[in-house]
C-alpha cells in the first residue's frame, strides 16, 4: 500500500509540477495586475484611501465613454452572432461540402485574432477615404459612400471593424453547438409530424438558446476590453472607455493613474458579469450535449 501511495504521490506531483507554469503566468500576468487595479482605484495619488476615483465615474465625461463602448459591444457583437450563427448553420447544417466547413473554420482560427494596427490599418485600405473599395465603389458605381453619410472613424465604421473579428469567433464557439445537435431529436419531431419551422422553434432553438446569448455576451465582452484596434483606428477621438482610461495612465493632459485604475475596475466588474453569465449558460447548454 505504501510503495502504491507513493506511486499516487509521485503522479500528483508530476500533474502539479506540468500545471505550474500556467499558474505563475495567471498570478504575474492576471491576479496580480488586477488585485493592483482594484487597490489603486481605492487610494490616492498619496496612497491614503478614497472613493474619489469611484465617484469620478459618475462624471458626464467618462459616464458617456460607458455608454459608447456598451453600445458599439452591442453591436458588435449581436451582429457577429447573428451572421456568425447563420455561417455555422451554413457549413455544418446546410449541406455545404466538407472543404468549405475545414476552410471557413480554418479562416475563423485566424480572423478572430487579427486586431490592433494591421486590422484597423486594413480597413482604412479598404473603405477608408481612398480605400480600394470606396474607389471601386465610386468609380464602377457611382456610389459615393462618405457623402451619402458614411464614416469609418464613427460609431458605425468602428462596429464594422470589431464585427471582422466578432463574425469569426462566434463561428468557432458556436459550431460545437450545432454539431451537438442530435439526429435522433430531428426524427422524433418528425415522427410526431412536427414540420422543420416547428422542430427548430420547438427543438433546436430552445437547446441552442443558451449557447448563442451566452457566446453574445462573450462577444461582448470581448469588444468592450478592445482598445489597440479603437485607437490605431481613431485616434484619442473616439471616447471609449479603454482609451479614457489610457489617456488617465498615460497621457500628459488628463493624466490621473487612480481614476485610470477606477476606469480599468469599471470595466472588469461589466465584463465579469458578462463571462459569469456566459460560463453559466454554457454550462445549461452542455447539459443537454452530453
Amino acid at each position: 500500500m505504501s510503495a502504491n501511495r507513493a506511486i499516487d504521490l509521485k503522479k500528483k506531483a508530476i500533474d502539479w509540477l506540468g500545471i505550474t507554469p500556467f499558474l505563475l503566468f495567471a498570478v504575474m500576468f492576471l491576479i496580480a495586475p488586477t488585485l493592483y487595479l482594484v487597490t489603486g482605484a481605492f487610494l490616492n495619488p498619496a496612497g491614503e484611501f478614497t472613493l474619489e476615483n469611484i465617484g469620478g465615474l459618475f462624471t458626464d465625461k467618462i459616464l458617456a465613454s460607458y455608454w459608447i463602448s456598451i453600445k458599439i459591444s452591442l453591436a458588435s457583437s449581436i451582429g457577429g452572432a447573428l451572421i456568425g450563427f447563420w455561417l455555422a448553420w451554413a457549413v455544418v447544417l446546410g449541406g455545404l461540402p466538407s472543404w468549405i466547413r475545414s476552410s471557413l473554420l480554418t479562416f475563423s482560427g485566424v480572423a478572430s485574432n487579427f486586431a490592433g494596427v494591421p486590422l484597423a490599418f486594413a480597413f482604412l485600405a479598404t473603405l477608408g477615404r481612398t480605400g480600394l473599395v470606396t474607389m471601386l465603389l465610386r468609380d464602377c458605381f457611382g456610389i459615393n459612400l462618405y457623402a451619402s453619410g458614411f464614416n469609418l472613424l464613427s460609431f458605425v465604421g468602428l462596429t464594422l471593424t470589431y464585427m471582422y473579428f466578432q463574425i469569426p469567433l462566434m463561428v468557432l464557439i458556436i459550431t460545437p453547438a450545432l454539431d451537438g445537435l442530435k439526429k435522433e431529436w430531428r426524427e422524433a419531431a418528425e415522427i410526431l409530424g412536427a414540420t422543420n419551422t416547428q422542430y427548430w422553434t420547438k427543438v433546436a432553438m430552445p437547446i441552442l438558446f443558451p449557447s448563442i446569448l451566452g457566446t453574445t455576451l462573450l462577444l461582448f465582452a470581448n469588444a468592450f476590453g478592445a482598445i489597440a484596434t479603437a485607437y490605431s483606428l481613431t485616434g484619442s477621438t473616439f471616447n471609449i472607455v479603454p482609451i479614457q482610461l489610457y489617456a488617465q495612465i498615460r497621457g500628459d493632459v488628463l493624466h490621473n493613474p487612480n481614476l485610470g485604475y477606477a476606469l480599468a475596475l469599471g470595466m472588469i466588474v461589466i465584463t465579469g458579469i458578462s463571462n459569469l453569465i456566459y460560463i453559466w449558460l454554457r454550462m445549461r447548454a452542455e447539459r443537454w450535449q452530453k
